[in-house]
């Protein structure tokens, strides 16, 4: 496993990424995306009717889970999509893909707004956690903290998109409530924090996925 890193220094290694060689941030998120659907679907790949439950916040953290949803439906994988917010406050590129799987005619179902997510919402043979990444520096309020622990008190299976929502990748503290994943899907280099702290605990498998980022 490649050497863990700080959270300042994953977002310095996106910027060049991005910046310098020019490559979009649209294409890094595709890649994200799309090795989370395909490491879901290796888990699934011996059930016979599998379902799964995508959650994402309103950073670029569920717009790696709405490319995630949009692989899983195209394997016709029955995916339901939350959102735990307003659609109108998504920017950039999470934005993109959460108005290409509309297009599809994916349903997606706002969480906490005017409801929560229910224990029968969540109930899937996989949930993906796609609410925060690793940009999160404070402490969580509701709805989010009210979502997190309804997953982590009903979820039969937990992967993490790049960061299980609530865990500083740089110390391995909590903001209150976090996501325990069975398997974190981390993005070019694991984080420090995974190692640190409450880490441990809350990350489960690590397994380190390359999203095109010249090292």
């Amino acid at each position: 496993m490649r050497k863990p890193i700080t959270v300042r220094q994953i977002q310095k290694l996106d910027k060049t990424a991005i910046e310098r060689y020019g490559i979009p941030s649209l294409v890094l998120m595709e890649n994200a995306g799309r090795a989370v659907a395909e490491e879901v679907k290796r888990y699934l790949r011996r059930k016979r009717r599998p379902r799964v439950c995508v959650v994402c916040g309103l950073g670029n953290n569920a717009g790696d889970g709405f490319v995630a949803a949009r692989h899983l439906t195209n394997a016709g994988i029955p995916t339901k999509i939350f959102l735990v917010g307003k659609a109108s406050q998504l920017k950039h590129d999470a934005a993109v893909n959460y108005r290409i799987l509309k297009r599809m005619k994916c349903p997606i179902q706002e969480a906490g707004t005017g409801r929560g997510l229910s224990l029968r919402d969540i109930d899937a043979d996989v949930v993906v956690d796609a609410i925060f990444g690793v940009g999160l520096d404070r402490e969580i309020e509701e709805p989010f903290r009210g979502v997190i622990e309804t997953i982590n008190r009903a979820a039969k299976y937990v992967v993490a998109v790049d960061i299980p929502s609530g865990l500083d990748g740089t110390t391995g503290a909590i903001y209150g409530v976090c996501v325990k994943a069975d398997r974190t899907m981390t993005f070019s280099f694991p984080k420090k924090g995974f190692l640190k702290g409450h880490g441990p605990r809350y990350v489960g498998k690590i397994v380190v996925v390359d999203i095109g980022i010249p090292l």
